[in-house]
């Protein structure tokens, strides 16, 4: 795995910066506005409902996704006593953070399609079955710039959901299925969230956690492909 992999290219960095600082922002603020719409209004009063990234970045989990490719914002404070069901409120504002990731997936994918079909409709985009070229000239370099913008909002949308979703404490997954288990069995699921740390970061170094990751977010871009395809290809 490479080494601060996002700085080895500062042009890369360029897209990275602005299209993390989306993702995290809006996911953390769904997770808070979930919370507020259900009676807690703990992140309100604390100052994150609010699009300022600066209340959201956690400087570790930034260097974090430098180097590993995953990484997080300061959870979202919240307090499940302010909810009529504890339970399904926390499971609800939890699951709120990846829906907005796959929703921002979406809309992404929709731009990338549509840019591709504006270049090819003036001749900049060449399409051969899935290959895409871009004739040369400035017209030419505003859409490639373009493209790698929102092939990467997309792709990095996805991945933040799926991660988010797995079922392991703290993680947005782990709420949810938090609210399906029976008490004794909430209690003991409970304790994995002290060394929830440790086993994501074993996962990550390991690479075991890339196999599902890759799975589920491949399935994702695929089912988001498939709804999608069958519009844009009739102006093709």
């Amino acid at each position: 795995m490479r080494f601060f992999r996002f700085l080895e290219d500062p042009i890369s960095l360029l897209y990275f910066i602005p299209v993390f600082l989306i993702t995290i922002v809006v996911h953390e603020v769904s997770h808070a506005y979930a919370a507020y719409k259900l009676g807690d209004r703990t992140a309100a009063a604390m100052g994150r409902l609010t699009l300022n990234p600066l209340r959201h970045i956690d400087p570790f989990g930034l260097i974090m996704l430098l180097i590993v490719g995953f990484g997080w914002a300061k959870p979202v404070p919240i307090n499940p006593r302010n909810f009529k069901n504890e339970k399904s409120g926390m499971a609800i504002s939890a699951l709120a953070g990846p829906v907005s990731n796959i929703l921002m997936a979406f809309a992404g994918l929709i731009i990338f399609k549509i840019i591709v079909l504006i270049g090819k409709n003036a001749d900049i985009i060449l399409l051969r079955g899935h290959d895409i070229s871009v004739v040369t000239g400035a017209a030419g370099s505003v859409m490639i710039a373009a493209l790698t913008f929102f092939s990467r909002f997309y792709t990095m949308n996805i991945w933040f959901a799926v991660f988010n979703l797995l079922p392991i404490p703290p993680l947005d997954g782990s709420r949810i299925v938090n609210y399906f288990l029976p008490p004794r069995w909430s209690y003991y699921y409970s304790f994995l969230e002290r060394y929830g740390f440790i086993i994501l970061m074993a996962l990550l170094w390991t690479g075991i956690l890339w196999v599902p990751l890759g799975f589920f977010g491949g399935l994702i871009e695929g089912a988001m492909n498939f709804i999608l395809d069958p519009v844009f290809n009739l102006f093709m």
